[in-house]
Order: structure tokens, then sequence, then C-alpha cells
């Protein structure tokens, strides 16, 4: 690591710089000779270096959100050629000059921030072995050697003896400590990371080899950092922890605010934009109008999600614009109301039903009293007296017959013989 290291000195003066500068101001606040100043400054330095990189962090997000894409192009192409090397390595690099994708780029914020890693790493090693580096004095390397984080010293490692530690001024089991600890949390840090943007900013609709990938580098990593923090200064502990929590919330605040299509991020995110114009009849901001904007563009090409945003804004009687706003739409609030009115409708009635409603409301049109009874009664008698004996009367012929019915009959079904 120490080899490594000198390799990058070139760029200790400028990084010892930057601490010296940010250690003058929480050296007035915090005093001198305090972990807090030291700590601070190594924080600040870390800060100041991701939003340099914020650019390079934008170009990986676009480079591994467009290698998700051609990932079933890639698959084909694999197939295609798989006996042709050579044709297959040409037909990639032609695969990525056409769509502007640059393999390399998911890894280019870790590469650009190697060297001031290395720097940091080269000037605690001398803090500790006692020597002036770059622009840190004699008075500024006793300062950083009286400086100590919940009492293990800037530049003490986990692997150090007991008579290094103590050199330092501090016990060993005080360094041991807090440097499992910065390791554990360091390494969490990755692991979430690297879970985050696996389970919620991954298209699910494709299953390629290149999310496998990623999910073993998901526990990969993790364990990578485990072995190398026991070799690490606790300053650089502190750098790598302080680096890993920033690509953490820089992540989510990209899976947030513009998820990869497909994955259970969108899902969310237009759950919640859907929500606000349920709210305000408007698209607010920006990023969301040009969300909306995207979506419009796809046209038949929108994936399931999107869809769903799009009959969403429909059930409100609203229609997505190309300018990414929003607009009543006249089909939309005629279909919203015929649904509404098909739920309205109500259920079909059996037979049995409908029989026992018309007998009900007959018996309601029926007179009530008692004289209207008794002359219809007498009515009835009258006329079955003036009919002649021995024929029935018409209304119950049919139940007075009896014996076979006349005239050709329909023949039994077998089974009923």
């Amino acid at each position: 690591m120490d080899t490594i290291a000198s390799l990058f000195s070139f760029i200790t003066t400028p990084v010892s710089w930057v601490i010296v500068q940010f250690h003058k101001v929480y050296g007035a606040i915090f005093g001198a000779d305090t972990g807090w100043a030291w700590g601070l400054s190594i924080v600040s330095l870390v800060i100041l270096i991701r939003i340099c990189l914020v650019p390079l962090f934008v170009k990986q997000i676009k480079s591994t959100r467009n290698m998700q894409v051609l990932q079933p192009k890639m698959k084909a192409i694999q197939e295609r050629y798989k006996n042709d090397k050579q044709r297959q390595s040409e037909e990639m690099m032609k695969l990525y000059k056409e769509t502007g994708t640059n393999p390399l780029s998911s890894c280019l914020p870790i590469l650009a921030q190697s060297p001031f890693f290395f720097a940091l790493y080269h000037v605690l090693a001398a803090i500790a072995n006692g020597k002036t580096i770059g622009v840190i004095d004699q008075p500024l390397l006793d300062s950083a050697r009286q400086a100590h984080i919940f009492g293990a010293p800037l530049a003490a490692k986990f692997m150090n003896s007991s008579a290094e530690v103590q050199a330092l001024g501090a016990s060993l089991v005080d360094v041991r400590v807090v440097t499992a600890v910065m390791i554990i949390m360091m390494s969490a840090s990755q692991f979430f990371t690297q879970r985050q943007l696996m389970t919620k900013n991954v298209d699910l609709s494709v299953k390629t080899p290149y999310m496998q990938q990623q999910k073993m580098l998901m526990y990969v990593f993790p364990l990578i950092f485990a072995v190398m923090g026991i070799n690490f200064p606790v300053g650089v502990l502190v750098y790598w922890l302080t680096t890993n929590v920033w690509t953490m919330g820089q992540q989510m605040y990209v899976i947030n605010q513009n998820p990869t299509p497909g994955s259970k991020a969108q899902d969310q995110y237009l759950g919640r934009l859907l929500k606000s114009i349920t709210q305000h009849g408007e698209v607010r901001g920006r990023t969301r109008r040009n969300t909306v904007k995207r979506i419009f563009a796809k046209g038949t090409e929108r994936n399931d999600i999107e869809r769903k945003f799009i009959n969403g804004l429909s059930k409100l009687g609203l229609a997505a614009q190309e300018d990414g706003t929003v607009a009543k739409s006249e089909s939309s609030v005629a279909e919203a109301e015929g649904a509404t009115q098909r739920r309205h409708q109500p259920k079909r009635q059996s037979k049995a039903q409908r029989t026992a409603t018309v007998g009900q409301t007959e018996a309601a049109k029926e007179p009530d009293s008692g004289d209207a009874a008794e002359a219809k009664t007498s009515l009835q008698k009258q006329d079955d007296k003036s009919k002649p004996a021995g024929k029935p009367a018409s209304g119950s012929s049919r139940q007075a017959k009896s014996g076979p019915r006349k005239g050709q009959q329909r023949p039994k079904h077998p089974s009923k013989k």
C-alpha cells in the first residue's frame, strides 16, 4: 500500500494544502489539536472532491442505464457469434459506438478519486512516522499526532502493534475498537448502496447476466473493503466512510428523482407524481415536467408502469401533453363518466326475484276494502251458477282435464322411460 501511495506523491502537496486550510477554520472552533478539527478537515476534503466529481457521477448513471438497456442486444450478439470471438468483439464495439455507451464510464468516479485517496494515505503515513510532508510543517505535524478520534490517533491502524500505538499516545484496545466499528460501518454502507441500486433502480423486466454480476458485487465489495480496512489508518477510514455515505445519499436522491425506466423506483415515483397531479391539477416542477415529456414522447413504446401512469391520468380526465404538462381531455372525461355509469348500474335480478316483485306489485294494486272483496266474491259465485253443470270454467279447463293429451306428442327422452 505504501508503494502504491508513493506513486501519487505528486498530488500530496495539493491534498495537504486543502486539509490545512480546512484545519484553520475548524481549529478556531474546536481547538487546533483536537480530533474534531482534523477529522472534519478530512470530511470536508471528501465533500469538496465529490462535488467536483458530480459530472462524472451523472455520466456514470447514464452509462449504467445504457448498459442495462443494451443487455438483450449484447446477449443476442454473443449467441450469434459465440464461435467467432473477434467478430463478437467487433459487433460489441459497433454497438457501443452507435449508442454512445462507454463501459468504463461506470468506474470513472472511483478512478478519478483514487489519486486523492492514495495521496491522503501517503500524508497520514508520513504523520504516523513523524515526517513532514507537503505543506504540513513540524508544528502541524505535532498537532496532527496529538489529535484523536474517540481515543484513536488519526495515523493508527487496526494491525498496529501495542508499541506503535503507545508511541502515538493511545491504547491498543481503543484503536482496535474504533477501527473495527469504522470498518463495519464502511462495509455496511457499501453493501446498502449496492443493494439499493439492485432492488429499486434496476429494470425488472430484463433478466441478463449483467444483473447477476451486479448482485455478486453487492457481496464482494463489502468483503474487499473489510479486508483492506484493517490496513487503513483511522484518517483514511474517515475518508472512505464519508465518501460511501455521500455516494449512498447521492444515489438515493437520483433514484427518487430520476429512476431507471421499468424499475420499482419508477413505479413509486410515478405514483407520487400522479398523487401530486390529483391534488394540484397540474405538473409542478421542471424535473417532473421533463418526466411527463419523456413518457409522452415514447408513445406505444411505454413500459407497463408508464402505461399505468397514463391510464391514471385518463381516469382523472387529464391527458399528457408534448411540453410535459397535463390538460383536460374530453375523451378521457367521457370514458370516465361511462365507467362511472357502468359501475352504478343495478344488478340484474333472477327470474324468481322478478316474479316475486311482480306479485308484490299486483298485490299492492288490489283494493284492500272488505266491501270490494265481498263484491268480487259474489260476482264469481253468480258466474259459476250461470254456467251449465258438467262443463268446467274456461279459466280452469286446463286443470280439469285429465288423461293423455290429444294430438302428436313429443317422444320422451330415453333416460326418462
